[in-house]
């Protein structure tokens, strides 16, 4: 796939640029801060946009700020967004429009090169991941809502659900079958209120709800 990426650290830049195409994937542009990763990626609109959070001139929010400006100009656009320190303001706003292609994920997994290169396949395909330490702090955060009504083990699925895992993927995490899995799914849609609907991407709602609380 087509990337666009963006951290304002080149020796950063050079170990994505080299991981992703060690991979197979094509690097089309680099930027080293946001102004310059909005119009990268509204030149090239991508298959994803892999960007730092922080990055200058303030070092805060630069890259979420274009995010939601790529997004503004480009609804679809695929985007994850990297992070030294969860914070989880930053994925509440990044996901608060609903919109699926969206990652987020703390710097230290991309470590671990074949769960990185998952999860990026994953936005790029219209999936929604985020780290397990910012669903944590999300979920010790929450006030009662439906989430309370699910079992140990379905907001186990849930929480994994959340990491970008297939329902394969998350039975072979849980050592526990594949229908074992779907049971487990189709409980916690019942009890989160996400009725089959052809509109509506039940996996998606199921992570927003997990991620608002």
């Amino acid at each position: 796939m087509r990337v666009v990426i963006a951290d304002d650290s080149a020796l950063l830049r050079e170990g994505l640029r080299l991981l992703l195409e060690d991979a197979g994937h094509e690097v089309v542009a680099a930027a080293a801060d946001g102004t310059e990763l909005v119009a990268r990626a509204l030149e090239h609109r991508p298959d994803l946009v892999i960007a730092d959070i922080r990055m200058p001139p303030s070092h805060s929010d630069e890259g979420l700020r274009a995010a939601q400006e790529i997004r503004g100009a480009w609804p679809a656009a695929p985007i994850m967004l990297l992070s030294q320190y969860v914070v989880v303001a930053y994925a509440s706003e990044l996901i608060g429009s609903g919109t699926p292609a969206t990652g987020y994920l703390l710097k230290d997994r991309v470590s671990d090169i074949g769960r990185f290169l998952e999860s990026i396949e994953r936005v790029a395909g219209g999936g929604v991941v985020m780290d397990p330490d910012v669903i944590a702090q999300v979920l010790a955060s929450q006030r009662r809502s439906p989430l309370d009504e699910l079992t140990p083990r379905e907001r186990e699925v849930l929480e994994l659900m959340g990491e970008g895992l297939t329902n394969a993927g998350i039975a072979e995490h849980l050592v526990v079958t594949e229908g074992a899995v779907e049971k487990h799914t189709q409980r916690l849609f019942a009890k989160l209120g996400l009725s089959p609907d052809a509109s509506v991407h039940r996996r998606v709602m199921a992570v927003l709800t997990l991620l608002g609380g």
